[in-house]
């Protein structure tokens, strides 16, 4: 999800929520404690460099049960990230506290923005060495020769 995605979504709705993977809520009392510009420069193990740039929010919860994050506030910080950092309209990438810090993607269902697990790849799969999967086939499909063997054909 984009920026301007995520914009639009929150001047229409009247709460925030956030719906993890395993299908609970991030619970209702989180702060966003930061909207930040994260660039990443690399190179794949195929040698190539390449430049990742995301928008970051960080998602925290506390011990302050009366806390509610509302659309306006997250829109007032995105707005004064865009001023301050000079960001652009790049995707979201969410990072949660569970057992350790998830990163996830960023979707919308029409009332929840939904958490979604990020995968880990190969970048450079044609110079990684790893084989080509392959084509299953079932024998019911494999056209039959007119040449088969017969008993006492000779061909065996």
């Amino acid at each position: 999800m984009k920026l301007s995605e995520i914009k639009k979504e929150l001047d229409t709705l009247e709460n925030v929520t956030f719906l993890l993977p395993n299908g609970t809520y991030v619970p209702e009392h989180f702060h966003v404690t930061e909207v930040g510009l994260i660039t990443r420069n690399f190179i794949d193990c195929g040698g190539k460099v390449r430049n990742e740039t995301v928008i970051n929010f960080q998602l925290w919860d506390a011990n302050d049960f009366e806390h509610r994050l509302k659309p306006k506030r997250l829109l007032d910080v995105i707005t004064l990230s865009e001023k301050v950092l000079g960001i652009e309209d790049n995707d979201i990438e969410v990072e949660y506290q569970g057992e350790t810090i998830g990163k996830y993607d960023l979707e919308f269902n029409g009332k929840d923005f939904i958490l979604l697990n990020k995968k880990t790849a190969c970048l450079a799969e044609d110079q990684c060495g790893i084989p080509q999967e392959k084509q299953k086939t079932k024998l019911s499909e494999i056209p039959s020769q007119t040449n088969s063997c017969t008993p006492g054909g000779g061909c065996c």
